[in-house]
């Protein structure tokens, strides 16, 4: 059974006897994609193994996933605890940019079977080479960068916010923690702070007054985007899209309006103390996230999360998807 614990709507999910069995699950399609003639973990066959292993996971997983992606609730974060991830048979932390994972391990089984359950994993070519799981480490050199790779605090983001086909879900699996345990992954949704902005803020915000550029981690030559709102859709519940580090006001009103909402993020924010075996899952329509400072020593024991992200609607990108794979071209 599993221990559901309710923090101001954030649901956090202890998975303590399920653990043998989803681990079972994931051995077991490790052994599959690793016997399959090329062994790949982003082909489309390992994709649709994932897909079929997901149906053999236990319910305790499986219910709060598919209730998740039905709704995402106020905070649009779900934290699944205890997964199978035994540190002590991790290799070093890698500490290289465009760092990802190519083989068969039972973090990536897990990412990929999940991701199966709350729709289709997918990844941008220009970012991290394409792969569907990939690793967030600090790199040397790149503490000040505002992506992955940095150790600084990481500002509130919507996960490749400039692009149109930016994903509906993130996922972050913590395979090692960092050495102080001071690194929080921090989140906050549109949905609690909409009741916190007067109306002229809210009007601001639904105006076409910004754009975005590229976060680093698709290197240099991709465009901003066009003036946008960020709040969009329905006016009661709408979509947020932003990212204070790359976000830039076209308008004194607009301008102002940002400003509030950074305010209000940071005084209803949640920070989370990832453990081995923690999987955070963003909506990432509603719910910005981001990471508080850590010192990371390059001793190959820093901080190493995974990621993966998710469509929940793989269609809408199939002219950016050449063989209506899982990797979006541009």
């Amino acid at each position: 059974m599993t221990t559901l614990v309710e923090t101001r709507d954030d649901s956090i999910v202890v998975l303590d006897r399920a653990a043998a069995q989803i681990e079972a699950v994931a051995r077991d399609l490790v052994r599959t994609i690793s016997s399959s003639r090329p062994a790949r973990l982003d082909s489309a066959e390992t994709v649709a193994a994932a897909r079929d292993a997901w149906d053999l996971l236990p319910l305790e997983l499986r219910g709060p996933v598919r209730r998740f992606r039905r709704h995402s609730g106020v905070a649009g974060r779900l934290v699944l605890r205890g997964l199978p991830i035994a540190e002590h048979r991790l290799g070093d932390t890698p500490m290289v940019a465009g760092s990802v994972q190519r083989e068969a391990s039972v973090p990536a089984a897990l990412l990929l079977m999940v991701a199966a359950g709350l729709g289709d994993p997918v990844a941008y070519l220009p970012e991290k080479s394409g792969a569907l799981v990939q690793d967030v480490v600090p790199v040397p050199g790149q503490e000040a960068v505002q992506g992955n790779t940095g150790s600084i605090m990481l500002s509130f983001h919507i996960e490749n916010a400039f692009h149109d086909h930016r994903p509906d879900y993130v996922m972050l699996l913590c395979l090692r923690a960092d050495h102080e345990r001071v690194a929080g992954t921090r989140t906050v949704s549109i949905r609690e702070v909409l009741p916190m902005l007067g109306a002229e803020t809210r009007e601001a915000l639904a105006r076409p007054e910004f754009e975005t550029a590229a976060p680093p981690s698709f290197g240099a030559g991709q465009a901003a985007t066009e003036p946008h709102a960020v709040l969009m859709g329905a006016p009661e519940d709408p979509d947020l899209l932003i990212d204070f580090a790359a976000t830039r006001p076209l308008t004194e009103r607009a301008a102002a309006a940002i400003g509030a909402l950074g305010e209000a993020f940071e005084r209803v924010s949640v920070v989370a103390n990832l453990a081995p075996g923690d999987l955070v899952i963003v909506d990432n329509r509603v719910t910005a996230h981001g990471r508080t400072s850590f010192t990371p020593r390059y001793d190959g024991r820093d901080r190493w999360l995974q990621r993966t992200f998710v469509a929940a609607n793989l269609r809408r990108s199939r002219d950016r998807r050449p063989g209506d794979g899982y990797v979006i071209a541009s």
